[in-house]
């Protein structure tokens, strides 16, 4: 599969380095730049009210408390409670892993005879346990990286809580996130034993419904989970794939 856009939970990259149509490096004119000043006010303000929301955030005062590197371990701690996600001894892998909230309850829950593989287009800090693959998901050379570390090793579970940097377009985002949980629906169907299960975080819009029914083919029993550490006014929702039918 041609892959050519690169994105994770945390950040993206397209690869390559090119310059927005329309604008010139190095210039504005006179007329754009009133415009300009008043776009990084409001630019600053969101910023300022995001960080203080982050701050404020319970879950994310909880896991500075706990030593979870985010707070989206609590998402799938939620998950693992209702749907008993892990065993000892399991083979997981984790897509879109930085900072590595969801690999540390991974390996936590799988323990020393488990296999966690952990994948990112950013750098994430080691964990005990876990096996770090550094890269752009999008290309080749990472699906092929993951292959060889499993060695030929069954896989149990493959998550993916991957999503693209958000411009605010939907237009824009919500294609961009749809390709990345059908590049995580293809290494799990390449991957996952007979039985096995997939999650992934997708975004309700275009394309959610088709992909619904692509995994509902390959899987005996999909669900939508919905964890209360995600923000409720966010689009994102978690599809629980049960049952791979190999």
């Amino acid at each position: 599969m041609a892959r050519s856009t690169s994105s994770s939970r945390n950040g993206a990259s397209d690869g390559s380095r090119r310059q927005q149509p329309g604008v010139s490096k190095g210039s504005a004119s006179k007329g754009s730049a009133g415009k300009s000043n008043a776009s990084k006010s409001n630019a600053s303000k969101s910023s300022a009210g995001w960080l203080k929301e982050h701050f404020d955030d319970r879950f994310v005062q909880q896991s500075w408390q706990d030593g979870y590197r985010s707070r989206a371990s609590y998402k799938l701690l939620a998950l693992d409670e209702k749907d008993r996600l892990f065993k000892p001894g399991m083979s997981v892998i984790d897509l879109g892993a930085a900072p590595g909230g969801w690999s540390q309850v991974a390996a936590d829950r799988v323990g020393p005879e488990g296999m966690v593989i952990a994948s990112d287009i950013l750098e994430m800090d080691a964990l005990a346990g876990v096996e770090f693959i550094q890269g752009d998901f999008t290309e080749e050379a990472v699906l092929e990286a993951i292959l060889a570390t499993l060695d030929g090793r069954p896989v149990d579970l493959v998550m993916s809580d991957m999503a693209p940097n958000m411009s605010g377009m939907s237009a824009i985002d919500q294609p961009q996130a749809m390709y990345l949980v059908e590049l995580a629906l293809d290494l799990a169907r390449q991957t996952l034993r007979p039985g096995g299960r997939f999650l992934a975080k997708v975004f309700q819009g275009e394309g959610f419904d088709a992909y619904l029914k692509e995994l509902r083919e390959s899987f005996t029993k999909v669900v939508t989970r919905k964890p209360e550490a995600s923000r409720a006014r966010s689009r994102e929702v978690y599809l629980l794939a049960d049952g791979f039918r190999g």
